[in-house]
Order: structure tokens, then C-alpha cells, then sequence
């Protein structure tokens, strides 16, 4: 098992992928008027490329369009204090291809805002590293 500086196990990133894969919300950090912008979401891996659902006209939608993004997803038991933390950065591109949305709108990916949410975000994981805390 391989520490980083902080005694924090450092994992690889497969084990990233899966442990992305198992938990629904995670927060994107994008730009929005130059400034450093963070939004939780719910989302979908699928493959290796994270998959979000938003409303056409959000500020998310008009940010992300072709800009490197980060994403970040954990899980924490703060009782038992364990936990993991995984960040993804990529490139974020608005999804157009009509037979691409299709097959997008089958993932089980709820909406979970109210509102229409039919325009999907596909962030490709170029860069992906995670840190995993075992409990004392």
C-alpha cells in the first residue's frame, strides 16, 4: 500500500473509477465570470467519462462548455474516521449528437432538481487521483 506525505493511502486509478462509481453526488469546479465556481451534481460514470445531467440554459451548462474542469467525489464516516476522496480533472464537452443523448437519457442517472434537466455534460477523466483515510 503506498502513503502519500500524510500517511493517507494513495490510490490507483482504477480503484478511483470504482469507488466514483459508487456514490451518486460529487461537485464540479469550473469557471464562471474568471472566477473558481463549485456545484454539487448528481451524476453517472459511465466508462470512464463522468455524466451530468443539467438544464440547457444553466450557468453549469454555459461554463463547461469545452473548458477543463475538476470533479470531486468522497465518502467520510466521521465516527469511524474513514473515508475516501477522488478528483477527476478533464475536459467538460455539451453533448449533441441525438443518438448520443438517447443512449445518455437510458443511464441511471434521477433527475433530482426540479425543472427540465434534458442536456448532458460529459467530462472525460484525463487526470484522476484519490486518497483513501483508514480509521485510528
Amino acid at each position: 500500500m503506498k502513503l502519500d506525505s500524510s500517511g493517507l493511502q494513495v490510490l490507483s486509478r482504477e480503484e478511483c473509477l470504482r469507488l466514483l462509481a459508487t456514490t451518486p453526488i460529487g461537485r464540479i469546479v469550473f469557471t464562471d465570470h474568471a472566477l473558481p465556481a463549485v456545484q454539487p451534481v448528481n451524476f453517472h460514470l459511465d466508462g470512464q467519462s463522468i455524466v451530468i445531467r443539467t438544464a440547457i440554459g444553466s450557468k453549469l451548462a454555459a461554463a463547461t462548455r469545452r473548458a477543463v474542469v475538476a470533479f470531486e467525489a468522497d465518502e467520510f464516516d466521521s465516527e469511524l474516521r474513514t473515508g475516501w476522496s477522488v478528483t477527476a480533472v478533464g475536459h467538460a464537452q455539451a453533448v449533441t449528437d441525438p443518438a448520443e443523448i438517447d443512449r445518455l437519457a437510458s443511464l441511471p442517472l434521477p433527475v433530482w432538481a426540479p425543472g427540465g434537466r434534458n442536456h448532458f455534460i460529459v467530462v472525460e477523466a484525463e487526470q484522476v487521483s484519490g486518497r483513501r483515510i483508514h480509521g485510528r
